[in-house]
């Protein structure tokens, strides 16, 4: 049984590695979005959405620090987490967090998206998937490995 859960917890680790991944890679496209100089037709797709509009707006940096950036960070954190340290005990733990906070982050972002700029981002709410999807596996691979200790 116990073989069972840990080749379990492994499986969800790879997952959420290769959601990390995906994560690093629609944060590096809209951060190239952000810098660029001139208007793209990659997302606007009438009134709701355009991530143009979202990625150069007021919002789209704290403290100077483009929040695509940001999202490239705790991505790479989560994939670190998931690969590198998936054997140490209190990874479950920081795993999770780590997650939930970037959920938070990412719904306060959506937020201001349709309460403040009236418009989406499509790969701001593509990363909203995978954080939230991350955050639920990071749930689940923190309570197999609770139960078990």
């Amino acid at each position: 049984m116990l073989a069972a859960v840990i080749a379990l917890t492994n499986r969800l680790m790879s997952v959420v590695a290769i959601l990390a991944v995906c994560g690093i890679v629609v944060s590096s496209v809209s951060l190239q979005h952000h810098y660029a100089t001139s208007k793209t037709a990659y997302c606007d797709i009438g009134e709701t959405f355009n991530c143009d509009i979202v990625n150069r707006s007021e919002y789209s940096s704290v403290l100077g620090i483009p929040v695509a950036l940001i999202g490239m960070l705790g991505y790479a954190a989560l994939a670190g987490l998931a690969t590198v340290y998936r054997e140490r005990r209190e990874t479950s733990t920081m795993l999770f967090g780590a997650a939930a906070a970037g959920l938070a982050f990412a719904l306060y972002l959506t937020y201001i998206e349709a309460r403040v700029l009236g418009v989406f981002c499509i790969l701001c709410l593509s990363s909203l998937a995978l954080i939230a999807t991350t955050t639920i596996l990071a749930a689940v691979i923190w309570w197999r490995r609770d139960s078990r200790q």
